[in-house]
């Protein structure tokens, strides 16, 4: 007969488990002797080394009762049904690991692979952090809403940022973010920008340049965040306006205002 701390040690456990054990109706409890002390024989040792074994493996305590007294057959279907469990669970962990790793790399959280490389390149290629984040603002809701199109609105962002004078527009704007807005920097800007979505609308077609098909509130959405990153561009849109182009996320031609520069 051995006591409870000694029966904890034979079967490697601590004394506070023997009692959660009691209280979890897993391990009968003794009668006390006459010092009123619990007295465990040796077959106490083994029950509770059963126990312990199947706990660590990850048996809920709910079933381990169910386990001591299955038959052959029964402990081997049930021990089949813990494991498919806990496969579940460790791919779910799996998930929770990723997103955690997303959580560290920043835009990789919200934002396809894609996407995240062409704003990095934006970055090598000295655009202004503020642009970016209004890049990346407005592409979260729009990779949200429109997962599918991504891959060709990034061939076609791609192979804008191959062209020198995109390149430039994105510099200058960079340039005028601190800028008033009478500030000569942003009629230079607009007349640019104008510029180069003529040219684009002339060579690829303006189905090219306005291929954003999305709801108006979106757009609105996609407008108000680049906005708010990016002040100079409400009064950009303005000038914009008077050189035959309106809008920011939807880009749509139309007539210049009279008097306009060209």
């Amino acid at each position: 007969m051995v006591t409870i701390g000694e029966l904890a040690s034979y079967a490697g456990v601590t004394v506070r488990a023997v009692r959660h054990y009691h209280a979890k109706g897993l391990l009968p409890e003794p009668e006390r002797d006459n010092s009123g002390y619990r007295r465990y024989d040796a077959g106490a040792v083994i029950e509770l080394i059963k126990i312990r074994t199947l706990a660590e493996a990850g048996v809920p305590l709910a079933r381990v009762r169910e386990l001591l007294r299955a038959g052959q057959e029964e402990f081997a279907a049930a021990v089949a049904d813990i494991d498919r469990r806990l496969q579940a669970e460790i791919r779910e962990r799996r998930r929770h690991r990723e997103r955690i790793a997303r959580l560290a790399s920043g835009d990789s959280l919200v934002l396809p692979p894609e996407v995240v490389e062409y704003l990095d390149r934006m970055r090598a290629l000295g655009v202004d952090e503020r642009i970016v984040q209004a890049e990346r603002d407005g592409w979260i809701p729009l990779a949200a809403h429109s997962p599918e199109r991504v891959p060709e609105w990034m061939a076609r962002k791609r192979r804008q940022l191959d062209d020198p004078r995109l390149v430039d527009f994105y510099l200058i704007l960079g340039q005028a973010l601190d800028r008033a807005d009478d500030d000569p920097r942003l009629i230079e800007l607009a007349d640019k920008l104008a510029a180069y979505l003529t040219r684009m609308a002339d060579e690829r077609g303006e189905d090219y340049v306005d291929d954003i098909d999305i709801e108006l509130p979106l757009i609105k959405l996609m407008d108000t965040l680049a906005f708010a990153t990016v002040p100079p561009a409400r009064r950009l849109i303005e000038l914009l306006k008077q050189r035959g182009w309106t809008g920011w996320t939807k880009l749509e031609r139309v007539t210049s205002t009279p008097g306009a520069t060209p």
